[in-house]
């Protein structure tokens, strides 16, 4: 095998994600790798909401059809952009160390100084903000600290979405911390928001590599730059999405953390789109039983009754996409 065909999106961030898979693979002794970049739904509908045209599996479905193909050899995603159940023969073969899970709220770059507390953000922000997202997960939590806010969709690469800010087309956005920091970017970070206000989207943060099933050379050459933590990670927090049946524009978050003794700390959440109703769960156990946790959080969160808020929030979306034109 000379050379491996990479797909991938053409994003600021997609681009930085194959090339550094494609950098590591090289590095560990790998084949040669070509980026074969693929447009997608998601970059094509650039103006709509997430959640009204079919939510992030937009930014995967036309890579993953080019693998089945055989167009491309593997695909590199953004892995909370992936369905918690892969179409019939497609698997995750790696994933690259994770960077920073949680959501970061960013200012525009005139404010005077970045608050130090949840109270000071909320202090700075006032009472009828207009904060940017694209994210129901987000709203439905951050609608608990900003009752009074005004949630507007912002897409685009994250140089557009800085620039709306700055222009003050909102008050402020919210974006990963991950891709701040790996677009060199971290400084525009006026706060990460910790877990315990807005758990992160399963799989914030990781870099996930997708392959053919059976096609052992490809998942060799993928496995030599394999991250285990961030693979068990990511294994129990998409495992949290598979036990409650939820796509990638629901309210679900699910955060796992290696403690110090290498014991895995598993929290979820589902909230509803509201903010008024909020369900959380835990579990801990060894990194091997990953998916065994992620069930179980699952299952935590059925009981406490996850299942109907989150009918809730379908029905609501279906009514919203029912009346586009």
């Amino acid at each position: 095998m000379s050379t491996l065909r990479l797909g991938t999106r053409g994003s600021q961030l997609a681009l930085w994600q194959a090339n550094t898979v494609k950098r590591r693979i090289e590095e560990a002794g790998g084949p040669r790798c070509e980026i074969v970049v693929i447009r997608t739904s998601g970059d094509r509908l650039q103006e709509a909401p997430l959640s009204e045209v079919g939510g992030k599996r937009l930014f995967v479905k036309e890579i993953e059809d080019a693998l089945l193909r055989h167009d491309v050899d593997f695909a590199v995603h953004s892995s909370k952009d992936m369905p918690a159940v892969l179409p019939d023969g497609l698997a995750i073969a790696g994933v690259l160390p994770r960077e920073d899970p949680l959501d970061a709220m960013v200012l525009p770059a005139s404010a005077p100084r970045p608050p130090a507390t949840i109270s000071e953000l909320v202090t700075t922000l006032g009472e009828t903000p207009s904060i940017g997202t694209s994210s129901v997960r987000r709203i439905a939590q951050l609608t608990r600290l900003f009752p009074g806010a005004r949630f507007a969709p912002i897409r685009g690469n994250l140089d557009t979405r800085l620039r709306k800010l700055d222009e003050g087309q909102h008050d402020a956005i919210v974006l990963a911390a991950a891709g701040l920091r790996r677009l060199g970017f971290a400084s525009r970070i006026s706060m990460t928001i910790p877990a315990d206000a807005c758990v992160p989207a399963p799989g914030q943060g990781i870099v996930a590599i997708e392959v053919r099933e059976g096609d052992d050379a490809t998942r060799r050459a993928v496995t030599r730059i394999e991250d285990r933590a961030a693979a068990a990670a990511l294994r129990a927090e998409r495992a949290v999405v598979e036990r409650l049946g939820g796509g990638c524009q629901t309210p679900i978050g699910a955060l796992a953390t290696t403690a110090d003794d290498g014991q895995l700390e598993l929290v979820g959440a589902v909230v509803s789109l509201d903010g008024s109703r909020a369900v959380r769960a835990h579990a801990r156990g060894p990194c091997e039983d990953a998916v065994a946790l992620g069930t179980s959080v699952g299952e935590q969160l059925l009981a406490q009754g996850a299942g109907e808020i989150l009918a809730e929030a379908q029905r609501a979306q279906g009514a919203v996409e029912g009346i586009q034109p």
